[in-house]
């Protein structure tokens, strides 16, 4: 157990180190996050009158803005140079169609159940329960998109779903951790059913959300820790976009690392590293 531990502690000190080093060339993508946040506010504005319709086109914007997302933070993660505003524009329309494709593959399911649950008096529970489920199984889709080869939606469920089998204890711990002041908080476990609910509705490739979660993180930090409700606004709007990167930037190392070895290697090769 402590060597496991351990090694573990080597695997997230080499994730830090390699984000810190992808931060530093992405203060670009910082400020890209900041300018696709006000596109999607004011897209949401513009359509929110449509209906149905409003909600397609909406549906669209997403997907344009975390597949430019999605190619920043992969061009973030090897490069050896500085992102540029160019690679900004020229993310966009990257990813695209699989941020669809997962999304409408989710969509017929998600409508089913909302409709089964509606008269339910466990409806409510039983939604929670499922997306849980789905924020558990699907949570590396975004990462298996932009690192792994697939065919298909159903290839990246399968991929997301094998490699949180296989690497849960590494890969949910840090969450784990920055979320502690929010579930032990009074509201925890439905603040916390919240965020698992509107992640794993889709599959963590909602922009929204995927600013919403540190927004959120961070939040309940500086409750946790006493500071001022007006001084908080402050803090989050300045410190969201860069904890959003930081964090995507993470995820994307820890999973490349975690892809590249099993946990009995890493075991092995942190201990020989220790004897020399």
């Amino acid at each position: 157990m402590v060597e496991l531990l351990s090694a573990t502690l080597h695997l997230y000190r080499q994730a830090l180190q390699a984000t810190w080093r992808s931060l530093m060339r992405s203060w670009v993508t910082v400020a890209a996050l900041i300018g696709f946040a006000l596109l999607f506010v004011g897209a949401a504005r513009i359509v929110g009158s449509l209906g149905m319709i409003g909600g397609v086109l909406l549906g669209l914007v997403n997907a344009l803005l975390v597949g430019a997302t999605l190619r920043l933070i992969e061009q973030s993660l090897s490069a050896v140079r500085t992102i540029q505003v160019t690679d900004v524009t020229e993310s966009f329309g990257h990813y695209f169609w699989d941020v669809i494709g997962v999304g409408f593959v989710l969509w017929l399911p998600m409508m089913a159940l909302d409709m089964g649950t509606q008269a339910n008096p466990y409806g409510g529970f039983l939604s929670s329960a499922v997306m849980l489920l789905l924020f558990i199984l699907l949570n590396a889709a975004p990462e298996v998109i932009y690192q792994i080869r697939h065919d298909s939606p159903l290839d990246v469920f399968k991929a997301s779903y094998e490699f949180v089998l296989e690497h849960w204890i590494e890969w949910f711990l840090p969450f784990a951790l920055l979320a502690l002041p929010i579930v032990v908080s009074p509201s925890g476990i439905q603040e916390f059913f919240n965020l698992s609910t509107g992640i794993g509705r889709g599959a963590g490739l909602n922009f929204f959300q995927l600013l919403l979660l540190p927004f959120t993180l961070i939040g309940g930090w500086m409750s946790y820790v006493g500071l001022d409700p007006d001084a908080q606004w402050v803090f989050l709007l300045l410190l969201t976009p860069l904890v959003a990167t930081t964090a995507l930037l993470f995820r994307g190392h820890l999973f490349a690392l975690l892809r590249s070895s099993t946990r009995r290697q890493r075991m092995f090769a942190h201990r020989i590293e220790d004897n020399r």
